[in-house]
Formats: C-alpha cells, structure tokens, sequence
C-alpha cells in the first residue's frame, strides 16, 4: 500500500480524535474560580439618627433622581445639561467603548483564523554559483487556516477578564456620573448661597448708608461730633468693601457651574442673574442601612470587578504552563505558468494537520508571572475593602454633617433674628439719647455678620445633603449608559 494511501486512510481517524478533544476541553479552564468577597457592612448606622435622617429602606424612584427632591426647576435643567455635556463624562463613555471594543478583540481568538494570498514571482539562479542561470515563474494563490484549540482554557479566562474589565469600565462611567450630578448641585447651591450673601450685604449697606447721611446731617447741624460720623463711614465702607469679594466668589461659582456642564465660562451669567433662595431639603430622608449603600454605589461594583478580571488573568497566566494545539491548514493554487494556472487536477496544492508547542524550560518566567497575577489579585482584594471603608465612613461623615450643620442653622436663625430687633431697638434708644451711636454701628455690624453666616450654614446644610445623596451612590439610574437622555421624567419622581 503507497504510503498516501495509508495517510489518507488514517485522516478520519486522526480527525475523530482531534474532534473528540475539542469537544470534551470545553470544560477545562485552569486558574482559580472567582467568587466575590463578602460585602461586609454593619446592620445598623453608627449612632442614632436624628433631624429627618430614617433608616427606613430609600425609595428607588427618588433616589435615582435625588435633586427633584430640593423642588427647583431649575437645578432640573442643568443637570441634565452636565450630563448631555460634561467633559469628563464623554471620557468615561469612551472608556466603555475601548472596554467593549477589547472585549471583541479577546473573544476573537475563540475562533479559527482565514487569510487568502496571491503571489507571482521570477526568478533566476546564477551560474557562477553552480546553478544552472534558468528563470522562472512561480504563480501562487490560496487560503490559510489556523485554530489554537483553547484546551486549558487561556483563552476563555482571558474572554472571562475583558468582561469583567468591560463590567468595571460600565461602573466607572456610572460613578463619574454619580460625582458629576454632586458637583453640579453643589455648585449651584454654591451659586444661591452667594446670592443670598450678596444680597445681605446690599441691604445692610443700604441701611447703613442711611444711617451715615442721618448722622452726617446732624453733624453739619450741629448736633453731632466728628467721632460719630467717622465710626458710621469706617462700618459704612467695611460692608461696602465685602461686596467685590462676594461678586468675585459669585462669578466662580456660576463658572464652575458652567465648565461642569461641558461650556465656556460665562454661559450660565445670565440665566442665573435673577437671585433665587437657597434650595431648601426635604423634611424626611430615608437612608436605609449600610449595605444598602454600598450595594448602590458605582465605585463598590467597580473595585470588585476589577477584581473578578484579576481573578481571571491568573489563569490566564496559568495556561501558559500547558501544551497550545494548533490546528492549521492551506489550500490553493501554484503554477510555474499562468497557462496552465486553473489546472486545478495538476496545480492544487494543500496542507493539513495539527501541531502542539510546549514550553518546557523558561527558567521559571511563567511561574513567576503567575505569582505576579495572584500578588495584583491580593491588592486588587485590598484596594476593595479599602473601598468598602472608604464608603462607610463617607456616608457617616455625610449624615453626621448634616444634622450638626442643621442645629448650627437653627442658632444662627435665632441670632439672627435677635440681631435684627438688636437694631431696631439701638436706633429707637439712640434718638432719644438713652445709648451711644457705637451701640447702633455694633447692632449692625453683627446683624450683617449673623445673616452672612446664616446664609453660609442654610448652603452648608443644603451641600451636605447632596453629599449624603453622593455617598450612598444615588443618582446613576436615572440616565442610560449610551445616550443622555433621562430614563425618568422629573415629573414622575417629583411626585414622591
């Protein structure tokens, strides 16, 4: 029997092993099996909760859009602005395109490989090296075919780790998102809260302008000292010189607010011209109970994929310590002239059959990289619960801040409130000579500096709510990953 006989006989056996192989080293994946760390959170919140704050489970629907909850229309504007527009956001988006596009690239090695070729040479041989001078003509064409049969599993892992990494990027993208929306309502109050500054020490100054005529008139009269005027001037241009910086502040503030939402500085001078009061917060916040939070937030989700990808890269390197099958083949066309090129009977040409590569001696380079897989995979395991902690301790400095930050707002209303009939009685006991004027200019002096901090705490309170909202991960659901349009209508949420 003609040895291309016995060959040819034996190809279906061979094929049924190769066959066989294929279909039972589907199972085979070496590296370790990712399970997720446990999410390790207290039951309750630490300390007991007061000033509207509930541990009552959060409604989902006034979560996802927490900012409808401050009732001002439009705080709702720019927020779907910033995310239709911010810079930082567009970026993030883009990394979840590359992590999809990367994910495509790992998965395509699962496949066989198809190249086709074409080639015409000539050539000729020399004589003075002993050949005999001829030319000739070679004429190729063909297709090529390879398949590395993923039998230890490399590749599945490496498919395993670009969907995690696709998974982490989706997270990324949400927790910009979650950040974007807190620095938009915080700027904004940022914004509100200058205005209602501004416009305290407007009123105080045209009060205190008043006065100075009043006594400077008196003084041309005769009816008072130079002292007197000189104390109403310096109270007079002390309130008067607190207004650039306050503009100043003003002005940064709305040009902030305008480079988050992804425009020039001064976009939003105008539309935010016309003074508004200080978004006020609802009465009652459920906060639910810790895990919850952290279940809600992007960073969380992220820090533990980016985990289950590392899990999946130390088999990836594990692999390497297994033979590679690779199942390649050929087939075309060669000619030494195009007449005869098409004689298929006489010009086809093919190569079939697998082959196994194995690395038998590295000097413990892959070993070694497996080591250095599972040492990221310990810090990967680290940076989690770190970010665990980091996230507790966030929403309970949130909380905390806030319901001190409402007692101070509560005192700082009192005063000032008595600091205004302070005045009132200063400027009565003043003209019918039972006081000195220095106990009008002190009554107004504190009144201006007891409305200026009152304005800082009601901002402050405001602010550290939506800080709050922002630690327990809030705001994300609200808008899709792939366009910026909101999934919810404010409407909707508003209604809660």
């Amino acid at each position: 029997m003609k040895p291309y006989t016995t060959l040819r006989q034996g190809m279906p056996v061979l094929m049924a092993l190769l066959l066989g192989l294929l279909i039972t080293s589907g199972c085979v994946k070496v590296g370790p099996d990712y399970l997720a760390p446990d999410l390790s959170a207290p039951e309750t919140w630490h300390g007991k909760l007061k000033d509207g704050l509930k541990s009552e489970p959060s409604d989902p629907e006034i979560m996802a859009r927490w900012w409808t909850t401050l009732k001002d229309p439009e705080l709702n504007h720019l927020m779907d602005r910033a995310v239709a527009g911010n810079l930082s956001l567009q970026e993030a988006r883009a990394r979840v395109w590359e992590s999809r596009a990367q994910r495509g690239i790992s998965a395509a090695d699962l496949y066989p490989t198809l190249d086709a070729a074409g080639a015409a040479t000539k050539s000729k041989s020399s004589k003075n090296a002993g050949y005999t001078g001829t030319e000739e003509n070679l004429y190729q064409t063909g297709f090529d075919a390879g398949w590395e049969v993923d039998i230890f599993g490399g590749v599945a892992r490496s498919v395993e780790a670009a969907d995690a990494d696709l998974a982490a990027s989706e997270e990324d993208l949400r927790d910009v998102m979650v950040s974007l929306l807190g620095e938009v309502a915080s700027s904004y109050v940022e914004v509100r809260t200058y205005q209602t500054r501004l416009q305290a020490a407007l009123d105080n100054l045209d009060a205190q302008q008043e006065t100075f005529d009043l006594i400077k008139s008196r003084y041309t009269a005769g009816l008072s000292d130079e002292l007197t005027v000189q104390q109403a001037r310096y109270v007079l241009e002390n309130t008067r010189a607190q207004i650039p910086s306050l503009r100043s502040g003003l002005d940064a503030a709305k040009n902030s607010l305008a480079v988050l939402m992804g425009e020039t500085p001064g976009a939003v001078h105008t539309e935010l011209e016309a003074f508004a009061p200080i978004p006020v917060p609802p009465v009652r916040i459920a906060v639910g109970i810790p895990a919850d939070s952290l279940r809600r937030r992007p960073d969380i989700r992220k820090a533990e994929r980016t985990l289950a990808a590392q899990s999946a890269r130390i088999g990836v390197a594990t692999a390497d310590l297994y033979p590679k099958l690779t199942l390649a083949g050929s087939i075309g066309l060669e000619s030494l002239s195009t007449g005869s090129f098409f004689e298929t009977g006489n010009s086809k040409a093919f190569s079939l059959g697998p082959s196994i590569s194995w690395s038998i001696f590295d000097a413990g380079s892959i070993r070694r990289n497996i080591e250095v897989q599972t040492a990221v995979q310990e810090q990967y395991l680290v940076q989690y619960r770190a970010a665990v902690l980091s996230a507790l301790q966030e929403a309970q400095d949130a909380m905390e801040s806030y319901a001190q930050e409402q007692l101070r707002r509560q005192s700082l209303t009192l005063a000032t409130q008595a600091a205004r009939r302070a005045v009132v009685l200063a400027k009565d006991k003043y003209k019918a000579g039972l006081v000195d004027f220095s106990d009008v200019l002190d009554a107004q002096r504190s009144l201006l500096d007891y409305q200026d901090q009152l304005a800082q705490s009601e901002g402050l309170v405001t602010t550290n709510l939506i800080s709050l909202y922002k630690a327990m991960g809030g705001g994300w659901e609200s808008y899709s990953l792939s366009s910026t349009a909101p999934q919810k209508t404010t409407e909707t949420v508003s209604q809660h």
